[in-house]
């Protein structure tokens, strides 16, 4: 991958962090402001972790409004772009923001649940497309996954997919299957999601907010 042009442009998905409308299968556990905070680290860390791979641009797609201050405060710490999510549900949102900066080449794109992915991971799945894969997974413990990379834009791996539940992997790839996708499966990672995974998440040490 000496051809810079070919460094694949990161997307990352992010809500903002507002009380009661972020991370809400955690306010049980959090209260609304605790899950707020929570989601605030966690875009930190998913930036910085985008920016520390070094390969392409970064940009961070914003939900509901890309005018939130956390968002502002990030591109002034960080210098990532701003865009906002657009779409009806979460595959149009996916779709919408791979095909608008998968169009000079490829791209990565991740959310902000998973502080166990590190730069390297990012790198790997970059090397994954570059040697000849249409798409990179990075399968979460749950059933979906965390990052996908795609060499082109496959609006069809997001349409109609059940997200949130356990058969999200198992769908991409008899979709991918379908398509006659050449594609990779790398390391398998867990997400923060559930109560019980803010357990986790202290006891590794992976995050302090």
């Amino acid at each position: 991958m000496t051809d810079s042009l070919r460094l694949p442009a990161i997307a990352v998905l992010a809500k903002a962090p507002i009380p009661g409308l972020a991370k809400t299968r955690l306010i049980s556990r959090l209260g609304p402001e605790g899950a707020a905070r929570l989601q605030a680290a966690l875009t930190e860390r998913a930036i910085r972790t985008a920016l520390a791979a070094g390969l392409g641009p970064v940009t961070l797609w914003c939900a509901p409004d890309s005018r939130h201050p956390a968002f502002a405060a990030l591109r002034r710490r960080h210098g990532v772009s701003l865009e906002q999510q657009r779409g009806a549900d979460l595959g149009a949102r996916m779709a919408h923001a791979v095909a608008k900066q998968g169009t000079r080449g490829p791209v990565l794109l991740i959310g902000t649940d998973c502080p166990a992915l590190k730069p390297d991971h990012l790198r790997a799945a970059a090397t994954a497309l570059a040697d000849g894969d249409d798409v990179v997974l990075l399968p979460a413990e749950d059933g979906g996954y965390v990052l996908i990379g795609l060499k082109a834009p496959q609006p069809v791996l997001f349409d109609g997919v059940p997200w949130g539940s356990e058969r999200v992997m198992d769908e991409t790839r008899r979709r991918l299957r379908s398509q006659g996708l050449r594609w990779s499966e790398r390391a398998t990672l867990w997400d923060v999601d559930r109560p019980e995974d803010v357990d986790r998440l202290a006891m590794v040490g992976l995050l302090a907010w």
